[in-house]
């Protein structure tokens, strides 16, 4: 019996070539596909912990009352300035109108007192003539004294020459010369003179006491004698500078020195007054105490009606910013109180990814990187593009509620995470790929490229006055 023939090597060796190029291919697909996450890995930083944030304004409002209307509901959109709710104006409106009813109190209190002063001033101007008559009543007065002192002399003189004549007239009837009827007639003269002198010198002393003068012990020159300022110190010239003095002070303006005379006082007014009421009434208008007490009731008045209309305005509560109504939990008919959040609004531009980055990543980073966004909403079908703007002082630890205590000794070192902030850059709220609050992100920072624009480089932005 012959032995079979040995089988042929070939099949073995072609199943060999086929694994071969089996696995060459499968190294180059691993290695095509690969590369780019290789490449990823040596030219980038990432990190898994990242989200999308932005600014959200909490709706509360100013005043507290009944709402009324609610003009929005959550994931409306909003502009700035739209409407978002309504008060009961009603109790905010009768307030206005009380403050008005003030206002136009003090107003007419305000006319009040500047008619009140326009008088004063009328009164101001006749006491000044009053104080420059009673000087001159002092000196006509003083003048009148005079007059009745010569008249008195006058009289002596006739009386004399009486006295005269009834001597001669008694030698002449001694003689026979005159008759006895003569005789009386010249007695008589004496005695009308005697009284006439009389009479002139009771006048003297009357219109002494009059000007408050002593009486003299005589009739010589003591009849004339008086004080040569008697027409500033009389009595009637200093209480008519008082009352000018009073009605001036008050009007806001105490001109008078205690050392002033009558004269010197009217002088000042004079100078200050420039001859025309009209410069003393414009001056004393504005700035009479009367006038300014009223217009400082005028001005409170006025400012409680600004705020009267202020607390009306607050009734109606506009959006703050442009975005989204979120957690909107108020109703019509609810009664709020001042502060009270009934709503809140995000931005749909200011937003932003907020990226914790592993301490020892760190150092590669500085702001102004640019970096590629993958948001998992949107896989790696959207890639969107940022830009490191700025490091939080501090990490996440720090900024807890209660961050730890180390002193204990029982210290284990964990790797600290420090957020940092991209800022998106060419995102369009409006396009097709929205980004919303709180979406996971995988930031991938290219360290190796140039960073560029503001702050470029440094990991600390610059003050705000460019220092």
């Amino acid at each position: 019996m012959t032995d079979p023939a040995p089988e042929s090597p070939r099949p073995r060796s072609r199943a060999w070539v086929v694994w071969a190029v089996l696995a060459l291919a499968g190294v180059g697909a691993a290695a095509y596909l690969g590369w780019p996450l290789l490449a990823r890995a040596l030219d980038t930083v990432s990190t898994d912990d990242a989200y999308v944030t932005g600014h959200v304004t909490f709706v509360a409002p100013r005043v507290a009352g009944q709402v009324t209307r609610v003009y929005v509901d959550d994931n409306y959109r909003v502009k700035t300035g739209e409407k978002l709710l309504e008060l009961d104006p009603e109790p905010y409106q009768k307030v206005v109108d009380i403050r008005q009813a003030a206002v136009d109190q003090a107003k007419a209190d305000r006319v009040a007192a500047e008619t009140k002063v326009a008088s004063a001033i009328a009164q101001a101007r006749a006491q000044k003539w009053k104080l420059e008559l009673a000087g001159q009543l002092v000196d006509d007065q003083i003048a009148g004294i005079k007059a009745k002192a010569a008249a008195y002399r006058s009289q002596v003189a006739i009386r004399e020459k009486a006295d005269a004549d009834l001597g001669r007239a008694k030698e002449g009837f001694d003689k026979g010369a005159i008759s006895q009827e003569q005789l009386d007639q010249r007695r008589e003269a004496v005695k009308v003179a005697q009284a006439l002198a009389t009479q002139a010198l009771d006048e003297v002393y009357e219109a002494r006491a009059a000007l408050g003068l002593p009486q003299p012990g005589g009739t010589g020159p003591e009849l004339t004698a008086v004080p040569a300022d008697l027409n500033q110190t009389h009595a009637s010239v200093r209480q008519a500078l008082a009352d000018l003095v009073q009605t001036l002070t008050d009007l806001g303006y105490p001109l008078a020195d205690v050392r002033d005379t009558p004269r010197q006082f009217l002088d000042r007014l004079r100078e200050y007054d420039a001859g025309e009421t009209k410069v003393l009434l414009e001056k004393v208008l504005k700035t009479a105490p009367a006038v300014k007490q009223a217009d400082a009731r005028l001005a409170a008045a006025e400012a409680d009606l600004a705020a009267a209309n202020l607390n009306l305005s607050y009734c109606t509560v506009y959006a703050g910013i442009d975005g989204v109504v979120t957690r909107r939990n108020v109703n019509p008919g609810n009664n709020v109180q001042t502060g009270q959040q009934v709503m809140a609004v995000r931005s749909l531009t200011e937003i932003w990814v907020e990226a914790n980055f592993k301490e020892t990543s760190l150092d590669y980073l500085a702001i102004g990187h640019p970096v590629d966004l993958e948001v998992d909403m949107y896989g790696s079908k959207k890639r969107f593009r940022g830009r490191i703007s700025g490091f939080t002082y501090g990490t996440g630890q720090t900024l807890a509620l209660l961050p730890p205590q180390n002193a204990t000794g029982n210290f284990v070192k964990v790797t600290q995470r420090l957020p940092v902030r991209i800022h998106l850059e060419g995102y369009d709220p409006n396009g097709e790929n929205p980004l919303f609050a709180g979406l996971s992100v995988v930031p991938y920072v290219r360290y190796k490229d140039a960073p560029t624009g503001p702050d470029a480089g440094k990991r600390l932005q610059t003050l705000r006055d460019g220092r």
